[in-house]
């Protein structure tokens, strides 16, 4: 694999790159010389602009050889280096270099849908607003990009050259498939520049700050369909929407493994293959601690949690469509609304359950 510094590496044109000949250069020529020259020049001047100006940004390669756009000139302006993914890394990053990542495509960003009932969610969570400075967008289209800048602080702008990830990405399909391993591949990318991230799909709603009931010792923890109750059990049934992941030389080899693992189980989605491979005895040479969140804290449509008081995340899994998802997120929120607005005694007296799923069914 490339070294990650490659990675974030810009090309630009020259400034003041022209394809007319100087005047007094001009002069001193034939017309029919001159007219060739001013046509050779403007052709070479296309081709460059052909390979530059594809995709209407400069472009990084991964070390998987996928080639991704960046477009930072969609704000009307500003260098490369201040739409770095370091630089804004940085900006975004807890005191320990943790960030929160989540990714979001056109279908997800459009206005009222899931990014606006993402964000409301960290403003109306008990001590989530503050985590909202350290979480980072990850766009993967220009609509999603130019939604996320009229929302959000952090935006990164990804694209993968040759695919479309605008629209609602249906479950295994090619594009789906293709979104979730360009996922992985990305996370490994900020596991290698030294950064923890606790990532987040925008389906699931944050009402607590999770970081107390993560594990301490943990290099990889990850969010469950079932918890069996055990919290080392790799009978668990993840779900790699929502895990929390510290940079060092084990997290970032078993990011390598995940991905590569792919080709060993082609058409499998990356949780799929984490099922295959959590049994490995790669994962045990590798001597990665992994635990698995209890969905008491965790939850989702899967398994909900089931105390109001204890919750910090619920996610719309176990859902397809995404109409059907906006339904059960809207209803999850507002419960979560009700359960804030009792006082004290009733919210911890009171079994209070949630009235999802419903179109999740």
């Amino acid at each position: 694999m490339n070294p990650v510094t490659s990675l974030f590496s810009f090309r630009t044109i020259p400034e003041g790159f022209t394809t007319s000949l100087p005047a007094s250069s001009a002069s001193m020529l034939p017309e029919s010389t001159v007219a060739r020259a001013v046509l050779v020049c403007a052709s070479i001047s296309v081709s460059i602009l052909l390979l530059y100006g594809a995709s209407g940004s400069p472009s990084f390669l991964s070390s998987s050889g996928y080639s991704f756009n960046l477009f930072p000139s969609l704000l009307g302006g500003g260098s490369d280096s201040e739409f770095s993914l370091e630089k804004i890394l940085k900006e975004a990053a807890m005191e320990d270099k943790t960030v929160i990542i989540t990714a979001l495509n056109e279908a997800w960003a459009a206005p009222n849908t899931v990014i606006d009932l993402f964000l409301e969610s960290f403003r109306t969570g008990q001590g989530t607003r503050r985590l909202l400075n350290h979480l980072v967008i990850v766009a993967l289209d220009r609509k999603a990009y130019r939604r996320c800048m009229e929302l959000h602080t952090h935006c990164f702008a990804l694209v993968t050259r040759g695919l479309d990830f605008h629209r609602e990405a249906y479950f295994m399909t090619d594009v789906y498939l293709e979104m979730m391993w360009r996922r992985i591949d990305f996370l490994r990318s900020l596991l290698e520049l030294g950064y923890n991230f606790v990532f987040t799909d925008a389906d699931i709603m944050w009402f607590r700050d999770p970081f107390p009931r993560f594990f301490l010792d943990a290099d990889f923890q990850i969010a469950c369909d079932h918890f069996s109750g055990n919290s080392s059990d790799a009978q668990n049934r993840p779900n790699g929407g929502f895990n929390y992941v510290k940079s060092n030389n084990r997290s970032i080899e078993f990011y390598k493994f995940w991905y590569s693992s792919r080709e060993t189980y082609p058409g499998y989605h990356d949780q799929d293959v984490l099922n295959f491979i959590k049994f490995d005895p790669f994962i045990e040479r590798l001597g990665l601690k992994m635990r698995f969140l209890d969905t008491a804290f965790f939850g989702g449509l899967c398994e909900p949690s089931k105390d109001l008081n204890l919750v910090c995340t619920m996610h719309a899994n176990c859902c397809f469509g995404l109409d059907n998802k906006l339904h059960d997120l809207r209803i999850m929120l507002q419960d979560w609304k009700t359960f804030l607005s009792l006082p004290p005694p009733l919210k911890r007296s009171l079994s209070m359950s949630w009235r999802v799923p419903q179109n999740c069914r």
